[in-house]
């Protein structure tokens, strides 16, 4: 269960930042959608203590959404810097 609650989050938040950004390219959504669901798979297993499939922990659900946030700010501010340049 815990880890279908990390893909939906990572998914959701990845879908998010989407439309924060105005994103309009299928492929970018894409990108930072899958993108969403691998840092809060990782960050939850990792903050979960490396078991995926009994509980989430509230702690690990915090560390998945906070590094799933930070990973697409970073994922953002590197793209926009090489439309740039």
């Amino acid at each position: 269960m815990a880890l279908l609650v990390l893909i939906v989050l990572g998914a959701t938040l990845g879908w998010l930042a989407s439309i924060l950004a105005r994103t309009e390219a299928p492929g970018a959504i894409l990108r930072q959608v899958a993108l969403g669901m691998v840092v809060a798979v990782v960050a939850g297993e990792i903050a979960n203590d490396g078991t995926i499939i009994g509980s989430l922990s509230f702690l690990s659900l915090g560390v998945a959404l906070a590094a799933t946030g930070v990973a697409l700010v970073l994922y953002h501010a590197i793209g926009r810097r090489r439309v740039k340049a």
